[in-house]
Order: structure tokens, then sequence, then C-alpha cells
């Protein structure tokens, strides 16, 4: 409604505006403001770390725990409201666990009668309110602690006519025991509920052996097989483990033996109800826990001071730490042990294997706790025990389960020095465990579980009682933390090698891996294999450990995991320790199966998909053996290697897209080792007959249809060696440039015309440079020819279905340029003539002002190195003085060449030095007429400001003009110039950027402009290049004379093009023409034209259409189009 209306007095807009008046006053009146402003404010006081967190929340709970009971205690609350207050006291109660929150609920005499009717007016069955339950029965175990005699409470009770009377203590029973076996959280609840009641001193000598007894019965008639069953025994078996833990011993210890052997009875260990499994064995170890005495075992192991703090202290006093003490005879070797420890010790090695973590977690706490309290010889058994789940016929179950309990014995003091042996010997294999199932491996629990062992021995022993076995545990820690497969291993065997640096302070060079090999560096894996452990490598405590390690471990890894590890850490380590005489001896076994023609092409292990990896692996190994310089020169074995690399070269097309690549290299790779390790006759010198075989056979391959082929060839031709190029360079290079031209037969090869650019470049760097030998190295007799050739691929925009693969061919070609005129300048700088080195220029100049950011920015880097190369500058650079001022050293760094925004402002800047005009400006037409916007709008905006600098000086724009159309020329009918071009030229005369023009009639550059688009768009079904030569067309008719005539006529003949969406376009485009430019049409038949132009239906019928568009040329002045008879019409 607008502010001027007033609706009448008492109207409906008046009652809706005093509503939202009303409203709005309401909202002002927000009361919380300042409590939320108050809560906001400490928003970054409360938030923070786990233990911040806490603390804030240690300081808060209480009161908010007192006002929501304050809710409860209200005989007024409604239902709703107690049941929403604790459903909030839940939440609070979660957040930290509610054992830290039992203390704070009211606990005195007087609470115990109102909290014990509050449960008892429940419905078990509500289950929108088990929230209200389970807090009041945990409300009511706190009760239970009140140190009074239940009984005292009985006396005020009155009992109704004709009922029976219920004491507190057996109400409280009744209601433990129902919800016992209920199916929501209040079950736990009633658990603790148990454990409160039943060992108080009242309780226990009336009610303790009458609970038993019902629990035990409802564990007997329970089974596991049924849900309900499930739920009875899961209460029954919570409150039983809390009872046993809870209690005192004297009283439980009676009832212990029962106990046990109805659990037997249950068969737990077969159930697969994880939760049932764990209850099992947390009761099982209670019970073992109160057959035995509460008492400290006087011959564990004690370090001294755990505090690593008190430790540090006492060494920078002086001060020893505490000796170890190791009793040689237990105090109470003689005490009997009950009969029935055994079974429990059983049960808890059985719990070891179980299936699930929390089960074996539960069951290793057990087996630490139960060793506590046993005689030296006894549980030095146990240990034993727990080493045998360390065999290769048990899982990875019991293999995380016995290491879970090494971890508790000897965080516990309960694993004596004497038992290391053993011990580290079976962690050193867990650390490496790994195991494939199917299509997938097991074993990352035991690598994990092993490295909490290495933790807590860390913290357990002396220095001196590990001492033996650092060697082994620091090389093995480092080993899982570098080259394990998984990131969790890895972090917790470099928490357990920190602990063991921080702790033992023995572990080899652990601060220098430390500050390398963190928590969190290890987190990326091929960080890990390529970088870390290159740097741990250079220590030789760990050189050979790891070697080992991925020799048989990690190479043959079903996974795949990557080689490139062993060729780096052999490249960080000696060469003696690589290929020690042991190595050596393997090599050689190696070397006799991979002979192609005998070995594995026999068995066909070159085919199909392993085949692929197969044939990558021997290359490598080719490369690795030929670096090594093994003994085969004039071997029979080097004839098979060589077979094997050409036919990979040869059958490249044959492997998989993804991994061609890293077989072609692979294959070039060991090619190069091979030829120069054996291939020398002598120093410099190559064999003739090898020469003259493997230059024909891969110049051969360079004409073969398969695009893959000539692309191996031609890097197998690159990677040669300079002796066996020597007498043959001249015919080496004539065959990669043929490679390189671009014929019709082979116009979509843009790969092996990017190989062939780089196997020219490097074989000039292999050959150098060297006057009058035109058949051993670069030199004036063929350094033109090479520089044609590379030039010559700077115009290659192929494309195909993958988009502008040309790319890579200019790309490489710009490298190559870049490395041959370095060479040449380092060498003999006079090879560089001036015109090769302005092409090279321009050229580079172009694609770094064109649309693709990556090949922009490379461009941009090849540009500048050009420019500011000193050593010595290279000649003949155009406008050198210039460059150097628009692209100073100091701002290279700093600009990102492949950002829009940064590059064209620069690169334009080119515009202005007459030599780089033409490249630099085809370039930005491309760029301006790209699909990318942010491409557009800065390559747009930075031509814009360079023609709005030159609007003031006609022979500059006059030069920018006859550049532009000369490039429309010279791009006629190329759709990868015209079209981006047509739109360029849209939007400069759009923002008059020759408006200067716009005041002489038929203006040499309009008329020109004009006859190019017309032989652009003649004949032509391109929509796009139709659409923006319309816009061109529209915008040339602010040029007088007769550039204005023949433009509206190519605009009449467009109105009645064959599309309809041309006829469309055409039409609203002179429309909005005509009213931007009013003097192109007389004023007094203006108005006619334009309702002929938006009232007719320019889609319809061409006849209709045709009538309509004769009509506005006898308006506009322009002669009426006449039809062509086409050829052979009659």
């Amino acid at each position: 409604m607008a502010l001027s209306d007033e609706p009448a007095a008492g109207g409906p807009e008046e009652e809706a505006e005093d509503e939202t008046l009303a409203f709005g006053a309401a909202l002002e009146a927000f009361g919380e403001s300042a409590e939320t402003r108050a809560l906001l404010g400490r928003l970054r006081e409360v938030h923070g770390g786990g233990a911040e967190r806490e603390v804030a929340l240690e300081r808060f709970r209480e009161w908010m725990m007192n006002l929501l009971l304050d809710i409860v205690q209200d005989q007024t609350s409604p239902a709703s409201l107690v049941h929403l207050a604790f459903k909030f006291l839940y939440i609070i109660t979660k957040v930290r666990g509610y054992k830290t929150f039992l203390r704070l609920f009211p606990h005195e005499v007087a609470d115990v009668e109102p909290v014990l009717d509050l449960v008892t007016i429940q419905n078990p069955k509500d289950h929108e309110a088990w929230e209200t339950r389970y807090m009041l029965l945990l409300w009511l175990s706190v009760t239970c602690l009140i140190p009074f005699d239940f009984s005292r409470l009985d006396g005020n009770l009155l009992t109704q006519p004709g009922q029976a009377r219920m004491s507190i203590m057996d109400r409280i029973l009744q209601i433990a025991e129902s919800y016992l076996i209920v199916s929501d959280k209040a079950r736990d609840a009633a658990a603790v509920l148990v454990s409160r009641f039943i060992t108080r001193p009242d309780v226990k000598q009336s009610k303790m052996a009458e609970f038993l007894d019902w629990s035990l019965c409802n564990l007997a008639r329970s089974s596991f097989q049924t849900m309900q069953g499930v739920i009875t025994m899961d209460g029954t078996l919570q409150a039983l483990a809390q009872i046993f833990k809870h209690g005192k011993r004297e009283d439980c210890l009676p009832y212990a033996a029962t106990v046990l052997r109805c659990l037997d009875g249950c068969r737990l260990p077969e159930s697969n109800q994880t939760l049932l499994r764990k209850l099992g064995v947390k009761l099982v170890q209670r019970l073992g826990l109160t057959f035995l005495k509460p008492k400290v075992a006087a011959w564990r192991y004690q370090r001294g001071c755990r505090s690593l703090a008190a430790n540090l202290q006492l060494l920078t006093q002086g001060q020893s730490e505490q000796k170890p003490l190791i009793l040689t005879e237990d105090d109470d070797e003689d005490d009997d042990v009950p009969e029935g420890v055994e079974r429990v010790i059983e049960q808890l090695l059985v719990g070891l294997k179980d299936k699930d973590t929390v089960v074996r977690w539960s069951a290793a706490k057990g087996i630490g706790r139960m060793a506590g309290r046993l005689p030296r010889a006894l549980a030095d058994d146990v240990v034993g025990s727990v080493l045998d789940c360390f065999s290769f016929q048990e899982t990875d179950k019991a293999w995380h389960g016995g290491c879970l309990a090494l971890a508790e014995l000897g965080r516990r003091g309960l694993l004596l020095p004497s038992r290391l042996v053993d011990v580290v010997a079976v962690i050193l294999k867990a650390l490496t465990y790994d195991e494939k199932r199917g299509a997938c491996s097991v074993g990352t629990n035991v690598r994990d579980a092993a490295c909490y062992v290495c933790w807590a021995f860390a913290r357990a022993y002396e220095p001196q009682e590990l001492k033996p076995f650092v060697t082994a545990i620091s090389s093995a820690l480092v080993i899982a933390a570098v080259f394990d497969r998984d990131i969790n291993c890895r972090r917790a065997a470099s928490a357990a090698f920190q602990e063991n640096v921080g702790r033992q302070g023995t572990f080899p060079h652990g601060i220098d891996i430390l500050t390398t090999a963190d928590y969190f560096a290890v987190g990326n894996r091929s960080n890990c294999f390529l970088v870390i452990s290159v740097f741990i490598a250079g220590f030789p405590e760990y050189t050979q450990p790891m070697i080992d390690h991925l020799v048989t471990m990690k190479i043959s890894h079903w996974d795949g995991l990557p080689e490139a590890a062993v060729h780096d850490t052999e490249s960080r380590s000696s060469h003696e320790a690589w290929v020690d005489s042991r190595l050596r001896r393997s090599c050689l076994r190696l070397v006799q199966t991979c002979s192609p023609r005998e070995q594995l092409y026999d068995r066909q292990l070159y085919r199909g998909l392993g085949g692929q990896l197969m044939r990558q692996a021997v290359c490598v190994l080719i490369e690795k053996l030929s670096l090594s310089k093994m003994p085969f020169r004039g071997d029979t074995v080097i004839d098979g290697w060589q077979w094997l690399i050409n036919d990979t070269l040869r059958h490249l097309h044959l492997i998989s897209s993804h991994s061609r690549q890293q077989m072609k290299d692979a294959a070039v790779s060991a090619l190069a080792a091979l030829c120069s390790e054996y291939y020398m006759k002598e120093p410099g010198e190559a064999d003739p007959a090898i020469q003259e075989e493997l230059i024909t056979q891969y110049l051969a391959e360079l004409r073969n249809p398969e695009e893959m082929t000539r692309c191996g060839f031609s890097l197998a031709l690159g990677a040669l060696p300079g002796f066996l190029l020597k007498g043959r360079l001249q015919q080496v290079l004539t065959g990669l440039r043929a490679v390189t031209h671009t014929s019709p037969e082979d116009v979509s090869f843009a790969e092996s015309r990017r190989d062939g650019l780089k196997a020219i470049a490097r074989i000039c760097q292999t050959v150098g440079v060297k006057a009058g030998a035109p058949d051993e190295a670069v030199c004036g007799e063929n350094v033109s020819q090479i520089y044609c050739a590379l030039l010559g691929c700077m115009d290659d925009y192929t494309t195909d279905s993958r988009g502008d693969v040309g790319t890579w061919v200019r790309k490489a070609a710009m490298t190559s340029l870049m490395d041959l005129t370095l060479l040449l300048a380092r060498s003999q700088p006079e090879l560089i003539e001036a015109h090769t080195c302005e092409r090279i220029m321009c050229c580079v100049a172009q694609q770094a002002s064109e649309k693709i950011d990556r090949f922009r920015a490379h461009a941009a880097s090849v540009f500048l190195t050009l420019l500011h190369f000193d050593s010595p500058p290279i000649p003949h650079v155009p406008h050198r003085g210039e460059l150097e001022k628009l692209f100073p050293r100091s701002d290279v760094a700093s600009v990102n060449w492949s950002a829009p925004s940064q590059a064209f402002p620069r690169i334009t800047q080119l515009l202005g030095l007459p030599t780089y005009r033409y490249h630099v400006l085809l370039g930005l037409v491309v760029s301006l007429g790209g699909l990318t916007e942010s491409t557009i709008r800065h390559s747009t905006q930075s031509l814009f400001e360079y023609m709005k600098g030159i609007q003031s000086d006609p022979q500059a724009l006059g030069s920018f003009s006859g550049t532009l159309l000369q490039i429309f020329e010279d791009n006629l009918l190329n759709e990868r110039v015209s079209v981006p071009l047509l739109k360029t030229l849209d939007h400069v005369l759009t923002h008059g950027c020759f408006d200067i023009f716009t005041t002489e009639e038929d203006h040499p550059f309009a008329v020109k402009l004009l006859a190019l688009c017309k032989k652009e768009i003649k004949n032509s079904k391109d929509i796009q290049k139709l659409l923006s030569g319309i816009a061109v067309f529209c915008e040339m008719v602010q040029f007088p004379g007769d550039v204005r005539r023949q433009a509206l006529l190519q605009l009449c003949l467009l109105l009645c093009h064959r599309f309809p969406l041309i006829r469309k376009t055409t039409a609203s485009q002179v429309y909005e023409t005509l009213l931007t430019y009013s003097d192109v049409v007389g004023a007094d038949v203006l108005d006619e034209v334009v309702t002929v132009l938006s009232d007719t239906a320019w889609d319809a019928e061409l006849a209709v259409v045709r009538e309509q568009r004769n009509r506005l040329c006898d308006l506009l002045g322009v002669p009426r189009p006449q039809l062509v008879p086409q050829p052979g019409a009659c």
C-alpha cells in the first residue's frame, strides 16, 4: 500500500494495522533481551576445547539442576511441565555422565518418600516419559544412601482398612525389580538403584539373598534367543555386576560361586548379542575379584614416579628415580587360590578372542585386575596364556585381545621384565599384522593395539629394562608410523614413538624424527611414503629396517602400495646399504624370472589387466638394475629387456587410459638407463650394430598409424643417450619433425605432436651445442629447422571431444622453445636470430593473453623467464627496455597469472608496443569472446581501459583499428577467432570506442569492417555467428553514409532469414538500435518503422514476413532484396 493511501476509519485495513503495531510493540518488549545478551557475551568463554567446556559446565550445572528440580518439587506443576523438566535434566546428565550429577540431587531423609511416590505413579509403558522414569530412579538411588535404617521410616505409615501394609524397603525393591525388565533406558538406572539399595547394611541382611535368588531364577528362565529374554538378561546382569562391584567382599563371597555356576549355565559366549557378552565378562571378572583378597601384589614391577614432571624434577636436582622393587618371594605365596578363580580366568581368556572389541576390552581389563591379586607364579601363568593368543592359527580377534591384555598387564606393573623378551617378539609381529580376507584385509585393530602396548611400556618400565629392545621397537614404530595403510595406525604409532622419546629418552634421533613425523604429518599417506620416509631413511639406524620392510611387505602387497617409496628410500640410503651381497643375490634371482620369452611371456603374465602391472613393474626393475650397474653386459637377458620395452611402447594403445602415462614413463626411463649402461662400447662410442638397429626401428615406428605408438617411440628417441645419437642426429630430428607436423590424416594426433616436441627439446639438451657438427649437436646448420618445427606447433588449436587438445601441443612447444633458447644463450647466443627471437616472444605473448587460465600462467612464466634471463641476456628481444619497465623483476613472484583479474590488466599493456600488438590483441579477442564469466569481464575491462587511454591519439587509434581489421581478414571463416572477434567488435562499438570515426562519412575502417562482416556471415548456418553479426550490423548504423545503408540492407536481409530465431532477434535488435540512434531514420517514419518491427510475427511464414520486410525497406530507404533463382530451378 502506498504511503499516501489512507483507508477508511474502522475498515479492515485499520484493524490489521493495529494488530501489526501491537505485535511490533510485543516484539520490542522482548523481556529476555538482557539475559540473551549476557549469554551471547559469554559464548567465547563457554566455547573452546573439551576441558574448557567441562569447567564451564561445572560452574553452571548446580543452579541449572536446582531450577529444574524446583519445578519438579512444586506440587502445582502440571505433569507435562514435570516431564519437560526431567527431559532437560537428562540432557544435562548426558553431557558429563550421571555419576557426576548424582550428588546434586536432594538426598535428605525427607526426600525418600516423595521421590518414591513419584516413581510409583509412573507408567512404565509410557514411551514419551522415559526420561522422567530414568531420572527418578537415579534420584531414588541417591536417597538410598541415607545413613538411617529404612525401618524407621515405616512407623508413621498408616494402613488403610483391608489393605496390607508394605514397607519402604519392599516398595523400593519391588520398583527396582519391575524396572530391571523394561525395554527403555530406565533399566540402566534400575541397576544403579539395586546396587546402592541391596548393599545397604540394613537391606543386605534381609533382601540380598532374596534378590540374588530372584535374579538367578530370571537368568535361568530367560533365553537370549528372544527379545524379551535379552532385555531381562541385560537388566539382571547389569544389576549383578553393579552389586559385586560396590558390595563388600565378605557380603558377596558366600553367593559368588552360585552366581558363577548360574552364569556358566547361561552360555553367554554363544549369544549373538554383544551387550550380553560384555556384561557376562564384566560380571565374571567381578566374581573373580570377589574370590580373591583385595590386595596389591608385592611382586609387581614399580617404576617409581609415574608423573613425567616429577621425574624431570628429580633429574634436575641430581637425584635418581626410585629403583624398581621386585620381590623374589611372595608374602602370600602359600595362600590357597579359590577354585572358582581358574574358571574365571578361563572365561576371561575366551573373552579376549570375542568377535566384538568392547567384549575383548572388558576381558583385557579383567585379566589385568585379576592378575594384580594373584601370586607371582599364577600371574606368570596368566601371562603365558595371554601369549598363546599370538599364534598364526588364531584369528585377528585373538591378536587384538592379546595386545589389549598385555597393555593392561604392563600398565599395572604385572608384566615382569623377565617376560619382555617373549612379549616384545610378539608385539613386533603385531605391529605388521595384515591378512587379506576376500577383497579387503584385517589387522588394523591389531596394529593399533600393538601401538598402545608400546605406549604403555614407555610409561611402565625403566629405560635400562627396555634398552635391549630399543632398536627393534623404535624401527617397528617408525615403520608403522610411515608405511602403515591405515591413518589411525600411523597416528597411533607416532603417538607411541613420541611417548617413548619423552619417557625413555633412548630412541635414536627421536626429537628429529618427531618434528617431521608428528601426529598431523603422518595423516597423509603420500606424504609419509614419499617425503617423511626419505627423511627418516637418512638416519642409519632406520635405513636397513625400512628397506627390508618395503621389500618383504609392501612391494608385493595386494593393495598396490606405492613402490615409489622404495626408490626414494634407496636414493637417501647409501648405495652399499642397498646393493649389499644379500640383495645382489636376490636381484640376480629376480633377473632369471624376468626374461620375457622364457618365463613371464610364456606364462602370459604380460596380458590383460594384470599384465599392465607386470609390465610396469618389470620396467621399473630394469631401470633399477641398470642404475645399479648389474653385470649383464653382453648377456642375452638384455635382449629380453629390450624386447619388453619395445613391445610395451608398441602396444600402448591397448593400455587403459588411466595408467597409460605411467606405463609410458616407466618404459622410457627403463630404456634410458638400459642404453646408458649396456650399449656403450667405449666411453662416448656406441655399438654400431645396436645403434643402427635401434635408430632405424624407432624411426620406422614414428610412422605407425597408432597415435600412442608414435608417442611412445618419440619419447624413446628423446631419452636415448648422446653416444647413440652421435652421427644420426639429423635423421632423428627429421623423423621427429615429421611427427610434429599436422597433416589431414593425423590432425587429431595432438598427443603424438606433444611428445614429439618434448623429444626434440630433450635431444637438444642431451647433445648440447657445437659449431659445425649438424649430425652430433645443435649448430647453425640445424637450429633454424628445429625452431621452425617448434614455432609451427604454436598455432595448433586442434579440438576434439576432449576439448582444446591443442593446448597440450602449445604448452610443450613453449617449454621446448624456452629450453632451446636458454641453451643457445648460454653457449652460442649468436645462433639466435632477430626474427626468430621476435616470433618466439610474440607467440608466447599471444598465449599469455588467451582464455585458459593454467596455460596462460605457463605462457607468462615462459615469457618472463626469457625476458629476465641474464646469464647472458637473450639477444634481440623486441622492446626489452619497455618490457622490463612493464614487468619488473620485483613483481614477477607476486602476480598470479592464472587469475584473470591480475593477468589481463598487465598483458594489455603490450598493446602499446607495435611488435606485440597483433598477437596480444589476437589472444585478447579469443578471451573476450569466451565462455568463462571472469575471463570475459576482466579481459573486457582491460581492453576498454587501454582504448580509453588512446582516444585522444588518432594515430594510435588508427593503428589499433588497422590491427583489428587485419586480424579479422587473416582469420576470415576461422570459427575459433571470427565468432569471438564479432563479439569483441560488438563490445567496442557499443561502448563508443570508435566514436571518433563516426564523424566522417564512409570512414575506411567502417567500410572494410562492413565488407569483412558480410563475407563472414554469408551462407552461414552457425547461429552464434549470425547472432554476433546482427549485433555488429546494428552498431554499424551509427556510421553515416553508404555504410549505414549497407548495414540496414544486411539487417533487412536477415529479417527474412530461414531461421525464425534469427528473424526475431534481428527485429528486436533493430528496434532497440533505432530507438538508441534516433537520427538513423527520419522522424516522420520512425513511429511506423517501430510499429512494424514490434507488431509483426517474425517467426511466421516467410511469405508473410517478406511483405512486412519489404515495407520496412521502403520506409528505411534501402532497396528491396530480390530473390535469386536457385541453380537448376525451372
